[in-house]
């Protein structure tokens, strides 16, 4: 009750300097940057939940295929879900490159797919169908946002490792004016890369940084 009083003292005498506030427009953004990562971390661990699921069945797709989820990885995931083709018949579905590992991919498929995994894959499946879906309307909805900044999204996209997803997470989680931030260590401090070397009764207390800006 005293800290508060007495903040609101400081308050009454305009010793508290105001906190920082991103506009209406940057707040919108960071609302979609910060779903979109939900979505993708969702995706992820639905990922690896079928993965999960595939080796309980002994289908050793992933050794064989770089990319399960790829465009020849979904064919046979389905055909799997249906359980209608055999092994062969699921390897030749294959496109491209994964076609010289037929062979392979014959014994990867001799699994033991039961009705029980077949149920869980296709729900895993739908998911999945359902969350790139959620995804694509997400990023045509953040493409629109940011055309008022696209000239900051060029000079971002000039820094090596720094894509348009990357740029937009910056964008939305620092604005576009600088001036708000008082010097450049204040910056990383609200970004959260500046450490802090916290000790008391001669103990040192944790200084890990916290996980920032993720895409």
């Amino acid at each position: 009750m005293k800290d508060a009083e007495w903040i609101a003292e400081l308050l009454c005498h305009g010793l508290l300097r105001s906190s920082f506030v991103p506009p209406q427009p940057i707040r919108e953004l960071r609302e979609l940057t910060r779903y979109r990562r939900k979505l993708v971390e969702s995706q992820s661990a639905e990922r690896n939940r079928l993965q999960k699921l595939l080796e309980t069945a002994n289908i050793k797709l992933s050794s064989v295929a770089s990319d399960v989820f790829g465009v020849s990885g979904l064919l046979m995931l389905k055909a799997l879900a249906k359980g209608e083709a055999t092994p062969q018949a699921m390897a030749e579905l294959a496109k491209r490159k994964l076609r010289s590992k037929i062979p392979q991919l014959e014994l990867a498929l001799e699994g033991r797919m039961e009705e029980h995994h077949r149920f869980l894959l296709q729900m895993q499946l739908d998911r999945l169908e359902a969350v790139s879906h959620d995804l694509t309307v997400l990023e045509q909805r953040l493409q629109e946002k940011l055309k008022p900044y696209t000239v900051q999204l060029a000079l971002l996209d000039e820094i090596p490792g720094v894509d348009w997803t990357l740029a937009a997470v910056i964008i939305a989680e620092l604005g576009v004016d600088m001036s708000v931030f008082q010097n450049v260590s204040q910056l990383a401090s609200w970004v959260g890369v500046c450490p802090g070397n916290n000790e008391s009764a001669g103990k040192r207390k944790s200084s890990r940084i916290p996980r920032v800006m993720c895409i």
